[in-house]
C-alpha cells in the first residue's frame, strides 16, 4: 500500500475515532470548556498529528494515547460529577467581581483579572456603567456573567449536590446554622439529601436527590 493511501485511511479512521471520543465526552460549547478539557483536547490533537506524521508507526500504538486520554477524562468527569468539592478543586468556581455596582478588587487580583478585560466584557454585553450592575461573576471558562439592577432579584443557590455554598450565604448575610434550622423547620433534616436549594422572596425551593432503585 502506498504512502498516500495510508495517509488517507489513517485520516478517515482518526476522524471517526475523535468524533466518537468527543461525542462520548459530552456536549459542551468550546467557550464553556474548562482548562482540563482544553488540555485534553490539545493533547489529543497532538497525538492525532503524530499518528499522521509517522505513517510507518503501528497505527494501534499511535491511537493508544488517545484512548488513554479519553479514559482519564471520562474518569475525571465521573469523579467531579459525584463530588462537588473535587469539581471545585479541579475546575474552580465562579468568582464575584462586581457587587451592587462596586468592583471587588481583591477577587480580581486573585484571578489575575484586570480592569481592561472587565470593562471590555461589560461593553460586549451592552453595559454602559459598572453602577448599573447588581452582580457580575467571572465563570470558570473566563466568560463574564452580568446581572443588571433593573433585572430584579438574583437567585443564589445555597446547596448544590448536598454541599452548602458558604460564599452565597455570606452574600445574603446568613450563616450555615440559619440554613440548617430553616431547612429543618421546612421538613428537610439532612442536607446531604438535597440536590439543589434556593431561597427567594422568603420562599424555599428544594429539589432532593434522585433515589437509586
Amino acid at each position: 500500500m502506498n504512502d498516500y493511501m495510508i495517509i488517507i485511511i489513517r485520516t478517515v479512521l482518526l476522524y471517526i475515532i475523535l468524533l466518537v471520543v468527543f461525542r462520548l465526552m459530552g456536549k459542551r460549547e468550546v467557550g464553556e470548556l474548562s482548562i482540563v478539557d482544553l488540555a485534553i483536547f490539545v493533547l489529543m490533537a497532538e497525538v492525532a498529528a503524530l499518528a499522521l506524521d509517522d505513517i510507518h508507526r503501528e497505527f494501534s500504538k499511535a491511537i493508544l494515547p488517545i484512548i488513554l486520554l479519553f479514559l482519564i477524562q471520562y474518569l475525571n468527569s465521573w469523579s467531579i460529577l459525584k463530588n462537588k468539592r473535587l469539581r471545585d478543586f479541579i475546575e474552580g468556581d465562579p468568582t464575584m467581581v462586581i457587587r451592587d455596582g462596586w468592583i471587588c478588587e481583591s477577587e480580581m487580583k486573585k484571578q489575575r483579572y484586570n480592569l481592561d478585560d472587565l470593562l471590555q466584557q461589560l461593553r460586549e454585553q451592552g453595559v454602559c456603567s459598572v453602577q448599573d450592575v447588581a452582580y457580575a461573576f467571572l465563570e470558570q471558562s473566563g466568560k463574564l456573567s452580568v446581572y443588571k439592577k433593573d433585572q430584579g432579584g438574583f437567585i443564589l443557590p445555597l446547596i448544590l449536590d448536598g454541599y452548602v455554598d458558604k460564599r452565597h450565604l455570606k452574600i445574603m448575610g446568613k450563616d450555615e446554622e440559619w440554613l440548617v434550622h430553616e431547612l429543618l423547620v421546612n421538613g428537610y433534616p439532612n442536607i446531604r439529601d438535597i440536590f439543589y436549594c434556593t431561597y427567594e422572596n422568603e420562599k424555599w425551593f428544594v429539589q432532593l436527590r434522585a433515589r437509586k432503585n
